[in-house]
């Protein structure tokens, strides 16, 4: 009798443990949604700043977007003097993004990059002059991780002086 009652006893250490296993590749780290009840109440899904455990949040927003700015349409012309400029944000995934940006896009006259060179030619349609401002079209301009500042001051300095001036729009 002794015996069955180990072997129950070991059977259902063993089956806690394998549950245990399977958890943890279920739903691995400490943010299992899987074993949090709270994450389904209502209250919790209204505000996505507030704290789990409810102290003060560390992050409160600067911007508050409407449903209206995030959905907005932007029309670009490429044809036209249309420019997008590319700010590169380290350890965001930025460049992959800018890779994608000057390989994938299907365009009327997509950016020719040519194996073996860092830099693509992203030229508009019938023109010599490019549509887009990132390191993979123009390379390193405005410097190295160049922020918004150096960006608004140096872009248009670069930009224009490649166009004679009865050529340069209006910014």
């Amino acid at each position: 009798m002794e015996d069955r009652s180990h072997k129950v006893l070991l059977a259902l250490v063993m089956l806690f443990l394998f549950a245990v296993i399977v958890l943890q590749y279920v739903c691995p780290g400490t943010e299992c949604q899987l074993l949090r009840l709270r994450a389904l109440s209502p209250a919790a899904a209204s505000d996505p700043y507030r704290a789990e455990d409810e102290t003060p949040a560390r992050f409160v927003p600067r911007f508050n977007f409407t449903a209206g700015d995030l959905l907005r349409r932007v029309d670009f012309n490429i044809k036209g003097d249309d420019l997008i400029v590319f700010l590169h944000i380290q350890k965001t995934g930025g460049t992959t993004f800018g890779r994608h940006l000057v390989r994938n896009i299907q365009l009327e006259q997509p950016c020719e990059c040519r194996a073996g060179q860092k830099k693509c030619t992203c030229h508009r349609p019938g023109k010599r002059e490019t549509w887009l401002f990132s390191r993979f079209s123009t390379g390193w301009s405005c410097g190295l991780h160049a922020d918004w500042t150096e960006l608004t001051n140096c872009v248009p300095s670069v930009v224009d002086s490649k166009k004679e001036v009865r050529l340069r729009p209006s910014r």
